[in-house]
């Protein structure tokens, strides 16, 4: 038995729970399931099944589901539990609350009612990944989950060009090798990258190359688990200026500024946006 049940203040204890290996849990996480007044969890089997692991019984308490779909009124079931002095614990079906994961319109309705809240903090896909993705850590940018259509994720990928750090997204398996491939045309098909899959689990996978091999790699695939890409920052100073305006004038003396700029970022693999400035600074200097 390693919990430790003792009588908890009136509030929202969020509660961070393993993302793969179940020993994983902090030991403050199993204090706060085994004393808090009231559970809710994202997946209520999730929650069960966890507790029962770790020996914390449920002492007649019923989980509360509380998910994406849940309407308004298990949101103001939880605030008039707090208001009445119980602790509500809520977990999401694995990992940290709010990351990519329910737990924000309770969190702000909590915050906004005056309401105490804490949490007891625990894993998460999104740093460990960056721990094991062999790209730089000082900064990055966690984008979540791209969207499903081509065009919007392209577009979405645009606004990401020149985040100065790594950007870490969440995809789907089934998505992954379309979402590998919009982003090699986008940001660049040289740009360092890893894919992480399945992450503190038996079948834990980390595969590091450039975009355009990892693409390639997953063209036809069909991984299995949850998936982590964390893709490099841009580094666009391996061209020279000078470089980059000789580029653009042949470009352009054979196809429009559009065309041109696209051709000119892929082929270096800059952020369009600055070549697109390159050449409108080009166009001014010719006037």
């Amino acid at each position: 038995m390693n919990y430790l049940k003792a009588a908890l203040s009136a509030g929202l204890y969020f509660v961070g729970v393993p993302i793969g290996t179940a020993r994983d849990i902090t030991l403050r996480a199993l204090d706060v399931l085994a004393s808090a007044d009231v559970l809710a969890a994202e997946d209520t089997r999730s929650l069960r099944r966890l507790m029962d692991i770790h020996g914390v019984p449920l002492a007649g308490r019923r989980i509360v589901a509380m998910h994406d779909h849940s309407g308004a009124a298990v949101t103001d079931k939880l605030l008039a539990a707090i208001r009445a002095g119980k602790s509500v614990a809520y977990a999401s079906e694995a990992g940290m609350p709010l990351i990519a994961d329910p737990g924000f319109e309770l969190s702000r309705a909590v915050a906004e009612a005056g309401l105490p809240l804490t949490c007891a903090p625990g894993p998460s896909a999104l740093p460990t990944a960056l721990a094991l993705g062999g790209l730089p850590t000082d900064a990055f940018f966690f984008a979540g989950f791209l969207p499903n259509a081509a065009t919007a994720r392209k577009a979405a990928l645009e606004t990401l060009q020149e985040v100065p750090g790594t950007l870490v997204f969440y995809e789907s398996p089934k998505r992954l090798g379309a979402m590998l491939r919009d982003a090699a045309e986008v940001l660049g098909p040289d740009r360092k990258a890893a894919v992480c899959r399945e992450l503190t689990k038996k079948f834990e996978e980390v595969q590091r190359h450039p975009l355009e091999k990892l693409a390639e790699i997953h063209a036809e695939s069909n991984p299995k688990g949850e998936i982590v890409v964390l893709v490099d920052r841009a580094r666009s100073g391996t061209v020279r200026e000078i470089d980059l305006e000789t580029e653009l004038k042949g470009a352009l003396s054979e196809m429009s500024m559009r065309d041109a700029v696209d051709m000119v970022s892929q082929a270096h693999g800059l952020p369009r946006r600055k070549v697109y400035q390159a050449a409108l600074a080009m166009g001014k200097d010719d006037t």
